[in-house]
């Protein structure tokens, strides 16, 4: 992997709730918040399904790598209208964000949409590469009846569209088979075609 990465899981989470609906809608959040609020290289950026009484849609977390940069990322945010949540402070409408952020922080759930190494996961390349490259801990073959990993040396085609989940602490990759003996991401770009304004 080529970007600093703490496995350990201490790092502050803030979330964010911008009042997006869709997966797609979140996915261009995160683009955006990068360069609004000057995200640090090894920030981990998930979505989240939030289904509570009063909101239903998606709110976003973001997981910073080193604590320097929380208190500026965590100001510049705050000077927005978006519901914001850092431990107990809270900011706007902030219930989603808070659940987002507690997700997060527990590894329980949250779909990831920038992590260490994201953007060296395109064209295709092997399932070992995959999970050099990346913060990617685990790959799995949905419809695989054994619990193994694939064979590391199985390509992947990648789509440019890799969005792995925390399931008990680690982020996992779902893949299926694809064509030529080869395995693709199980969530494909459509109908969540992220970002192809943004760098």
């Amino acid at each position: 992997m080529t970007t600093p990465y703490d496995p350990s899981g201490v790092r502050p989470v803030i979330g964010v709730d911008a009042g997006t609906t869709t997966l797609r809608e979140a996915d261009h959040l995160i683009r955006d918040l990068t360069t609004t609020l000057g995200l640090p290289p090894g920030t981990v950026a998930c979505t989240h399904l939030i289904r509570t009484e009063g909101r239903r849609g998606t709110a976003v977390s973001l997981a910073l790598p080193e604590n320097g940069s929380v208190e500026e990322v965590w100001r510049r945010l705050t000077a927005t209208e978006m519901g914001a949540a850092l431990d107990d402070r809270r900011h706007g409408p902030a219930e989603a964000a808070a659940a987002a952020a507690a997700e997060h922080t527990a590894r329980r759930s949250g779909r990831a949409v920038l992590f260490p190494g994201s953007d060296q996961l395109t064209g295709t390349l092997t399932v070992a590469d995959l999970l050099q490259l990346s913060a990617v801990d685990r790959v799995i073959v949905v419809g695989a009846t054994s619990g193994d990993s694939p064979d590391p040396v199985i390509p992947v085609q990648t789509q440019d569209h890799v969005r792995p989940e925390w399931r008990e602490g680690q982020l996992v990759l779902a893949l299926v088979p694809a064509a030529g003996n080869t395995l693709a991401p199980f969530e494909v770009p459509n109908p969540t075609p992220c970002c192809a304004d943004h760098p």
